[in-house]
């Protein structure tokens, strides 16, 4: 197959990409304040149920059919968006709150490292998203709205890239751009 479709279980993959890409759209777009009246605490009930607890199940069936790739990457995200969704209430300190960030920020880059053979398309997501954490965290602890906005666009991002891969699975669409050998003249 020339369309360089991810590997993987197809139906915990897709399923995993989805839930991860609407998470991430809703909670991105409610950073964004694009959306009159629309904030991130809109998404919490989303992430809790989407991203926290669907995406932790969908990982938990990844690990049964031997995909600790996306096993793993499904089920961190899942247990931190569980955690994100529940205690978004809580009247925490904005350096507690930068301090989650930061953390997640940190298993987002371990996820983006580890996709490294796992194709373009899900390093872009993880990495897209390790950006947004990383100016989410700093607006919280500097008080910055400004990183803030930009770190939602950045959710949004990761989040299109997640609902692209899922999307070109299902729709065998091409995940890679055709390679140009630079230098050659190619003949036909």
């Amino acid at each position: 197959m020339d369309n360089d479709v991810s590997a993987g279980s197809s139906t915990t993959t897709v399923a995993g990409r989805l839930a991860l890409g609407i998470t991430l759209l809703a909670f991105g777009l409610g950073h964004t304040d694009v959306i009159d009246g629309v904030t991130a605490a809109n998404a919490v009930t989303l992430a809790h149920y989407v991203g926290g607890v669907a995406l932790f199940l969908i990982g938990l069936l990844a690990f049964r059919d031997r995909d600790t790739g996306h096993g793993t990457a499904f089920a961190a995200l899942g247990a931190l968006w569980f955690t994100w969704a529940v205690s978004a209430g809580d009247q925490v300190s904005d350096n507690a709150a930068g301090l989650f960030l930061l953390l997640f920020a940190l298993v987002a880059l371990t996820l983006t490292l580890g996709a490294a053979g796992s194709g373009v398309l899900d390093q872009g997501t993880y990495g897209l998203f390790f950006v947004s954490l990383v100016l989410l965290a700093i607006s919280v602890l500097a008080g910055g709205d400004a990183l803030g906005k930009v770190g939602g666009w950045f959710a949004v991002a990761a989040g299109a890239v997640a609902w692209y891969a899922a999307t070109a699975a299902l729709a065998h669409w091409p995940t890679t751009v055709p390679r140009r050998t630079w230098g050659r003249r190619v003949t036909a």
